[in-house]
């Protein structure tokens, strides 16, 4: 005779298998603007590829293959064709892409977004976002260049028109109280480099720089050490990579903002499955950051740097 603990126990795992197979069919499809190439975006997809191994998933990552806001919007349109069980988004910019989003939704897809786009998520019809807020970030970060003693800064802003980079400029004025100038340029490491020395050059009472990922940080921090410059200026960034981390480590740089981006891969796919599976959805703003890498802990992050987690 089967006892009620045996009964229980192989109705247990039959539940599991289902839930095992039903898992296997999903496919989910994230659709971002960074590219997995570069330093933070390959966090993120490590986080997508992570969940997708975790919870036995099928997800796609696609991007276009520089900031192209039109390609974006119809590599969102294809994903949306395919019919996945589940997408995820970032959206730099909410009027570029917004149809293709809205068409998202009203297509019965479940849709997350991610890293950017806390702010207009809701009128494009998304339940929660996962990441940071980006204007709140800035704030922090002018906060901490105003108590090294900032009062000039540039904010170095590879990507103009990206709405979260733009955000993140305006919270910085905010927070250190000071004079800021928005420092226009492209994704070319050359070209932010003799950017940063010719505006430094033009402008020798400032002596604080933000910049807002390791893409610009690093050539920055070269361009810096180039004229000499790292004793007398504050020098912050958002994101992380191991090249910020050494410098932040070894002093060269006061600051780097964490949004823990690992978590804005890996997440929206543990929650499009919970959805699929339960039909579960938070709602809102799922925070990963912001968090402040600074000397004082850098050694503690740069080993999980190393293992593409932070």
């Amino acid at each position: 005779m089967i006892s009620q603990l045996t009964r229980a126990a192989v109705v247990a795992a039959a539940l599991g298998l289902a839930t095992s197979a039903m898992a296997q069919d999903m496919r989910f499809v994230v659709v971002s603007h960074g590219q997995a190439s570069d330093p933070f975006w390959s966090v993120v997809k490590n986080g997508v590829d992570q969940a997708a191994e975790d919870l036995g998933v099928e997800v796609e990552y696609r991007s276009p293959g520089t900031f192209d806001m039109v390609q974006m919007a119809q590599i969102i349109d294809a994903a949306v064709a395919s019919q996945p069980d589940g997408l995820v988004v970032s959206i730099p910019d909410a009027e570029a892409l917004g149809d293709s989003i809205r068409n998202a939704v009203a297509s019965g897809i479940p849709v997350i977004s991610m890293n950017s786009g806390s702010d207009v998520r809701e009128e494009l019809g998304i339940p929660v976002h996962v990441g940071q807020t980006e204007y709140e970030a800035g704030v922090g970060g002018g906060k901490k260049m105003k108590e090294a003693g900032v009062t000039k800064a540039i904010c170095v802003n590879q990507e103009v028109g990206n709405v979260a980079l733009d955000t993140r400029c305006e919270g910085f004025t905010e927070g250190l109280e000071g004079d800021v100038e928005v420092l226009s340029v492209s994704m070319d490491p050359t070209e932010i480099g003799n950017a940063v020395k010719a505006y430094l050059s033009a402008n020798p009472d400032t002596n604080g720089v933000l910049t807002l990922g390791p893409s610009a940080a690093e050539p920055t921090l070269t361009a810096l050490e180039e004229v000499e410059m790292l004793d007398k200026v504050k020098f912050g960034t958002f994101d992380l990579s191991p090249g910020v981390l050494e410098a932040i480590d070894q002093g060269k740089m006061l600051f780097a903002i964490d949004q823990q981006q690992f978590l804005q891969g890996y997440l929206p796919i543990q929650l499009l499955r919970l959805n699929k599976l339960y039909g579960l959805m938070p709602a809102g703003t799922v925070m990963t950051g912001p968090g402040f890498v600074t000397q004082e802990n850098a050694a503690q992050v740069i080993d999980l740097s190393a293992k593409g987690i932070r």
